[in-house]
């Protein structure tokens, strides 16, 4: 053994892992804070903003800015991930509220484009990025799969066949995203003349399902059951006993 090195008590040699936790950590609030630089940048400046005006935003030098993000289309991704967790974080609450069908998908639909209206460089550059495609495309996936689940539990509460849920809420998430992507782009209305005007369609089309098949539902009236369910950014959606609840009015 080499002169001057003390073996450690019971010869065990010293842990790195608290170490290596702090180090990840300080990474990742590092990555967090760079994320939160560039949306700056984008709002101010556009899709078309430019790495250097990122790191002088955060008040490093560009070769900082690369040891977190391999490029530019990395640093995208992440902006598409924070994205989405803002998202998220709206349109959740508004899909589990026990309010009656009408004021719930208002609300649903409100949130979504809310959250374009607040952000919009931010869903331009994620639409016409490679990777940013990428995480569009996952997030019509994540709603798309959770609202199936939840149109599923209610079709099947009523009694009626839920085969219908999956193509349903596909048709919905599409519908509700072009539509906010062509008013995103024209401004030709008040966003709040948009929502209801989708918040009525997608009624009418629940309602006439629901009526060629003998089952009337009030739409300014609570239902009796409130269905509910999670998403996650990069995890499973759907229904679970864990994920799904059923709650009674009278349980509020």
């Amino acid at each position: 053994m080499a002169d001057g090195v003390k073996p450690r008590q019971g010869g065990t040699p010293p842990s790195r892992d608290g170490r290596r936790t702090r180090w990840t950590k300080h990474r990742e609030e590092r990555r967090a804070e760079f994320v939160e630089a560039a949306m700056r940048v984008l709002a101010e400046v556009g899709p078309e903003f430019g790495i250097e005006q990122v790191a002088i935003e955060a008040g490093v030098t560009k070769p900082v800015l690369y040891r977190h993000f391999s490029d530019k289309a990395d640093l995208v991704e992440a902006m598409g991930e924070r994205g989405t967790h803002i998202l998220l974080d709206r349109l959740i609450p508004a899909l589990n509220s026990e309010e009656a069908p009408l004021p719930r998908i208002r609300k649903s639909i409100a949130a979504v484009l809310g959250t374009l209206e607040d952000y919009p460089n931010l869903y331009w550059v994620l639409a016409r990025h490679g990777h940013g495609q990428q995480v569009v495309q996952a997030d019509k996936e994540l709603i798309a799969t959770a609202l199936s689940a939840l149109i599923g539990d209610y079709l099947r509460s009523f009694g009626l066949d839920s085969g219908a849920a999956e193509p349903w809420a596909y048709g919905i998430v599409g519908f509700v995203q072009n539509t906010a992507e062509w008013w995103l782009e024209r401004r030709s209305m008040s966003r709040d003349s948009v929502v209801e005007y989708l918040t009525v369609l997608v009624w009418a089309a629940i309602d006439g399902f629901a009526r060629q098949r003998d089952v009337v539902i009030d739409p300014n009236v609570p239902l009796e059951i409130n269905k509910v369910i999670q998403m996650s950014p990069g995890g499973s959606s759907g229904r679970s006993e864990s994920d799904v609840a059923e709650a009674g009015n009278g349980d509020r």
